[in-house]
């Protein structure tokens, strides 16, 4: 037992087994009521033996408490024998629940064997969305619906026997509104009937209050099933009403105000018109329509004498006047009057009667082709006294002219007559033209026919009859012709392999306007075609129809051979022959190739070979027997699953040429620089073996050939030089000529060295003297490293400042005279050269030159780098005129 302490809301029960947090885990043989929170064990077993605790937690804010301590030991006094089940746990005999919510119902037995558990619903089935859980124990149905509800069996059974418990499902729904009140005003002496409708299970019952009390029946008050009648209502009924629908789940209010009204008439809302304007014959209602409560009574007068009804005139149930067929006696001014309890009101208006309005409308009936105009003229015959309007309407639609603008115009010459210009008139607006006149008085209308003759309509959709191979029999159905006969149509086709629509060949030829079938002749077999049908009549031309659905031609042997059929280049012993791919277009089936015949000219016989694939552009045989250029007759067919096509015509070709046989000679390779070798050699045009091309191999001293870099040089050339290599280093190359066939054999080994790295050192302590335009320069020379090339010159370098491109001067001397050519600030750097190549440039000095090439001696100057005492002769010797250098 768990006895667990007072809590809400809802808790679970688990129970923890000797220490936390090992769990007791629930199966058929062990069980956790959580309704009660007790833990059933069917059958004792020496496993179950220990300490056990009871643990619940609450769902909301996850608090948890845990009971003493329960031991369960193991009687040593005798052995439980088998008994049949018994039903231990089980849900009530009546299980209530709300709709939409999920119902659990347990139920679990003790017994030795274990028993199993199954569940029922007495005679019905079990709910399709129902669930079992805990080995069957729970039968859980979640959204429960009124269907769910009845008679449900829990049924516990063993080697031993059975036993069954029942139980009563019983579903509630809350009262929901069906219908509710409004608020609702009445006139003293009405009747007020107010329904209220509402759905629940139990049925609700209903109670009324009035003003928060309860509303008994009265001699004027009935309550019946939610329906509310007072008789000959008055003010003291007026107030807030409210029906209460409950069961015993629950209680819904819906609440609405009856408002009584009592008052005088007045016309502050419903004022008469004071002029009512009409023409002769026509029909008038003038309204009297006073607001009073209860419900005025209504007299009316013309001028000063009572309206007397007859056939013509007539006081209405809303105490409205009605005057049929009037006429000029029947102008005048109307008095009408309301009058109840509490008083009374009266209004005024004055009636005028005028002669009706006519329209002439011009032409009334006309016929146009598409492109041409026309003006529709309306006038209309009416009292000069009213103001006149007119309106343009097509079919019974205004004309928006905004939109229409470029087809089109109203025009307004007089006061009593309208035009509508219509330009460059389309199929679209054919069709019937309105003229409608207004006046304050009256309305008429009539109407203008206008035909529209054009190209034809596009026709009915087209239909695929009969497919071949190569043709299609169409039908259909004819499109509007728009006032001109059709006298042709043109059938027009699409493939995946057509630029768009395309006419097509047809039986007959010329398809007369009277027909609706025709067959396309002359497609192409095994393509898919869509099919349409474009009319024609003397006016032009019209849209097309929509198109025919997909359809595929029949297959057919193909007809169409490769063309182009030619060689290629190959290895030695290849013949290669090519050819342009046929397209799908062509192939007229499926299972499409090509079939390769050749023969060694001058031969009887062919070989033949199957290519499958559709795309194959190429075929390359090889025989071991076959000298290089040996011509060949070659042709090529197709082929698809309907049988064999055509063949090419036959052309000559060779079989491949063979690679170099000889290597190139007189091989020789040279240092260039520091990281560029020149490699030159020479080649014997041969018989055999034309060359496309050398290639240089190249390795380090200290490499294995096998580990050779290689550049290929293709055409003629028979040169190279090799860049990107190390320094001061040995390689080994050889040369070797290549062709399509291969490459021929190397030639012998030749071996060069790079040059040495250039110095490293720039020159330093670089002095000058400006004279003019003239800088003399003098530096101390450049030592190289052991690995480092020996130094050869130097290279002055200046440039204008803000320029890219230097000047160069090349001197074996560590002095040199720059001449500078314009004015502006000059960069002057040195470097050394070597024939590793240049070296490490100097730091750069900036001289401003101020009069371009003229010499003046006031600007000569000394200047120096640094002032250490190994520049002292240098200094010295700068100082000495330039001429005697």
């Amino acid at each position: 037992m768990c006895s667990p302490p007072l809590h809400s809301p809802e808790i679970i029960y688990s129970w923890v087994f000797n220490e936390f947090p090992s769990f007791v885990a629930e199966d058929s043989r062990r069980f956790i009521s959580q309704e009660t929170g007790n833990l059933y064990i069917s059958k004792v077993q020496t496993s179950d033996v220990g300490s056990y605790i009871c643990l619940v937690k609450n769902t909301v804010t996850n608090a948890r408490v845990l009971s003493p301590p329960t031991p369960l030991t193991l009687r040593n006094d005798g052995v439980m024998g088998e008994y049949e089940p018994k039903i231990e746990v089980h849900f009530p005999y009546t299980v209530t629940a709300a709709k939409g919510t999920t119902v659990k119902m347990e139920c679990f037995a003790l017994g030795n064997p274990v028993p199993t558990i199954s569940w029922r619903k007495v005679n019905d089935h079990n709910p399709s969305k129902a669930r079992l859980r805990k080995s069957q124990a729970v039968l859980e149905i979640p959204n429960v619906q009124l269907e769910d509800a009845g008679m449900y069996e829990c049924k516990a059974e063993n080697s031993r026997g059975r036993n069954v418990f029942r139980g009563q499902l019983q579903v509630y729904t809350y009262p929901h509104w069906v219908e509710k009140l409004n608020n609702t005003q009445l006139d003293s002496g009405e009747q007020l009937r107010w329904e209220c409708k509402a759905t629940g299970k139990p049925r609700p019952t209903y109670h009324w209050l009035k003003n928060g009390v309860p509303l008994w029946a009265q001699s004027r008050v009935e309550m019946v099933n939610g329906v509310l009648m007072i008789h000959s209502v008055n003010l003291s009924d007026a107030g807030m009403y409210q029906c209460l629908a409950e069961n015993k789940y629950g209680t819904i209010y819906a609440s609405a105000e009856l408002k009584i009204l009592a008052s005088a008439p007045t016309f502050a809302l419903n004022q008469m018109k004071k002029t009512i304007i009409i023409t002769r014959g026509q029909e008038v209602v003038i309204e009297c329509k006073p607001q009073a409560s209860p419900k005025p009574t209504i007299t009316w007068k013309k001028g000063d004498k009572a309206v007397r009804e007859n056939k013509r005139i007539t006081v209405l149930p809303d105490g409205s006047l009605q005057i049929l067929n009037a006429s000029k006696s029947d102008e005048g001014r109307y008095l009408c009057q309301g009058e109840n309890v509490f008083g009374s009101a009266e209004t005024v208006g004055s009636v005028f009667v005028k002669e009706p309005t006519r329209i002439d409308l011009t032409p009334k009936r006309t016929e146009l082709t598409v492109g041409e105009s026309i003006v529709l003229s309306c006038k209309a015959i009416h009292d000069n006294t009213l103001d006149v309007t007119f309106y343009w309407t097509l079919n019974g639609q205004p004309i928006d002219f905004e939109k229409e603008r470029g087809h089109f115009e109203s025009i307004r010459v007089q006061a009593a007559s309208a035009d509508l210009m219509i330009r460059n008139i389309l199929l679209m607006h054919a069709g019937r033209y309105g003229c409608r006149v207004q006046t304050t008085a009256d309305s008429v209308s009539d109407e203008a026919e206008l035909l529209v003759r054009g190209p034809p309509g596009p026709p009915g959709i087209v239909i695929v009859e009969e497919i071949t191979e190569t043709t299609a029999t169409l039908s259909w159905s004819p499109g509007a012709d728009n006032h001109s006969p059709i006298s042709t149509y043109n059938l027009q086709a699409r493939s995946p392999f057509s630029l768009g629509w395309q006419t097509v060949k047809t039986v007959p030829e010329n398809i007369s306007g009277d027909m609706e079938s025709a067959v396309a002749v002359e497609l192409n077999p095994w393509v898919e075609y869509e099919f349409r049908v474009v009319a024609t009549n003397k006016i032009g031309t019209g849209d097309p129809s929509a198109p025919s659905r997909v359809i595929r031609t029949s297959e057919a042997v193909p007809k169409t051979a490769p063309a182009n059929v030619s060689g290629r280049s190959g290895r030695r012993h290849e013949l290669v022959i090519a050819w342009e791919p046929v397209s799908e277009e062509f192939q007229n089936g499926e299972g499409f190739g090509y079939i390769v015949a050749f023969r060694p000219n001058g031969t009887r016989g062919w070989k033949e070979k199957m290519v499958t694939s559709s795309d194959a552009s190429k075929f390359i045989y090889r025989d071991e027997s076959v000298p290089p250029l040996t011509p060949f007759e070659v042709k090529v067919g197709v082929y698809n699953n309907k049988g064999d096509g055509p063949f090419s015509p036959i052309v000559v070709i060779c079989s491949a040429e063979g690679e170099p046989s000889a290597a190139p000679t007189d091989v020789k390779a040279t240092g260039l620089s520091v990281s560029e070798i020149l490699v030159a050699w020479k080649h014997i045009k041969e018989s055999l073996g034309r060359p496309q091309g050398f290639e240089v191999g190249y390795w380090k001293d200290m490499e294995q050939e096998e580990a050779a870099e290689k550049v290929k040089n293709e055409g003629n050339e028979s040169s190279v030089i090799l860049t990107g290599l190390e320094g001061n280093t040995l390689y080994h190359l050889t040369v070797r000529a290549y062709n399509a066939a291969g490459y021929g054999p190397p030639s012998s080994t030749v071996h060069a060295a790079t040059k040495k790295s250039p110095p490293s050192q720039a020159p330093t302590n670089i002095m000058w003297m400006q004279d003019g335009s003239h800088v003399s320069l003098g530096w101390e020379p450049v030592r190289p490293l052991a690995n480092e090339s020996d130094v050869k010159g130097y290279k002055v370098l200046f440039r204008q400042e803000g320029h890219s491109n230097s000047q160069v001067i090349e001197t074996q001397k560590t002095s040199a005279v720059v001449l500078l050519p314009d004015v502006g600030i000059y960069i002057i750097e040195v470097r050394a050269v070597s024939e590793g190549g240049d070296g490490t440039a100097s730091s750069q000095i900036r001289v401003p030159s101020f009069s371009g090439g003229k010499v003046t001696s006031s600007q000569s100057t000394l200047h120096a780098l640094s002032t250490s005492s190994s520049s002292v002769t240098l200094l010295l010797a700068l100082m000495i005129p330039s001429t005697s250098w």
